[in-house]
């Protein structure tokens, strides 16, 4: 029995001590085992009628496109993947097959190893028009763990650490996708990250900084590194030609002008393409940072909000139930979109969950034709 697979059963009866698959991390179980992990794949087709024309969106990645929900049996049939599918199915008057290859719990140079590169079949099948990935969130979420459990003089090399792997796979990963997706591509994407227990991170570490004797305010600590993450992603696909869907913005900003500077503060947050690094990271955690918000409540006006994360403070919400996808293997189906036109480019539900919010993101940038 493989040891990620023995883990995951392991976790199902140990749930006080261990729970799989965290989107940006690879929550340590209560045994002997390190980090675990746990394959979800899935394959799902949105028919639509009247038209015989059939392509795919491959989407590779951890437990967020896995659309993981804490457990290790099944996954979001919506996950975000799947729900730009529906768009594309509209937009292209075509079924659209969804490919998830995803492993929740991985960090990124799993997510590259074991899943871009050693299954990239899936993105050269002559059908294959969108590539999508995502990755480095179990990176930053081991290094936070680490973090928080320190006592005496604080270290942040873990930290950096966790930044550089995930400028690294970042980029060998576009590299690797431009130099082996079928040549019929249309749209290449990477999807950045949301920061999970924005809130809860906001207390001060067990720690104390080196300089001043100090214990250091851990959500001031992470979200610097965070944003770097997500500059590189954007810069990276900027640079090797590719979009990058900006979720910390879709996620951590309301969808209205909080601040009075004439712009909504999701758009305000998002990446600017050719931008510096020393110029975002400042606007993301010194001239924005005040409209920040932990996405638990996102809101979408003055008055209403949604919760976009699940109770574990981590995964993104989703509608449309379930699918197989776990330890014993993954589903793979079809069914009728949910929606069949979209008003304004929008769903009905496309700002009310996690995974609509993201699934949307990704449809933006969708071409007109397949």
């Amino acid at each position: 029995m493989r040891t990620s697979l023995r883990a995951a059963i392991q976790c199902t009866t140990r749930r006080a001590a261990c729970r799989l698959g965290v989107p940006l991390l690879a929550v340590i179980c209560a045994t002997p085992a390190a980090a675990s992990t746990l394959t979800q794949n899935v394959s799902w087709t949105i028919n639509r009628t009247g038209t015989t024309a059939k392509y795919r969106v491959v989407a590779y990645g951890d437990s967020i496109y896995a659309g993981y929900n804490g457990s290790v049996l099944n996954a979001a049939k919506y996950a975000a993947p799947t729900v730009d599918a529906e768009y594309l199915a509209a937009k292209w008057n075509a079924s659209i097959e969804s490919v998830r290859r995803a492993k929740s719990g991985a960090v990124a140079s799993d997510v590259y190893s074991n899943k871009i590169v050693a299954e990239k079949s899936y993105m050269q099948a002559a059908s294959t028009r969108v590539v999508t990935f995502e990755m480095c969130g179990n990176d930053g979420l081991q290094a936070r763990s680490a973090f928080k459990s320190q006592t005496g003089t604080c270290n942040y090399a873990g930290m950096d650490a966790a930044v550089n792997s995930c400028k690294t796979y970042v980029a060998a990963a576009m590299d690797f996708i431009n130099a082996n997706a079928y040549a019929g591509v249309k749209l290449k994407q990477i999807s950045n990250l949301h920061y999970p227990g924005y809130n809860a991170d906001n207390t001060q570490s067990s720690c104390k900084d080196a300089s001043t004797g100090a214990t250091v305010n851990m959500r001031d600590r992470f979200l610097p590194k965070i944003a770097t993450m997500n500059y590189w992603m954007c810069e990276y696909a900027r640079q090797k030609g590719f979009n990058c869907a900006d979720n910390f913005a879709q996620y951590m900003g309301a969808d209205y002008d909080s601040n009075g500077d004439g712009i909504i503060d999701s758009d305000a947050l998002r990446y600017v393409a050719g931008e510096s690094e020393a110029s975002y990271v400042t606007r993301i955690t010194t001239t924005l940072k005040s409209t920040i918000r932990d996405a638990n409540a996102k809101f979408v006006s003055t008055s209403s909000s949604y919760d976009y994360i699940q109770s574990d403070d981590t995964h993104p919400t989703y509608s449309g139930g379930t699918v197989s996808a776990g330890i014993f293997g993954g589903t793979t189906g079809s069914g009728a979109a949910r929606y069949t036109s979209f008003t304004n480019g929008k769903s009905p539900i496309w700002n009310q969950y996690g995974h609509e919010r993201m699934g949307w993101a990704i449809s933006t940038s969708n071409p007109a034709a397949p």
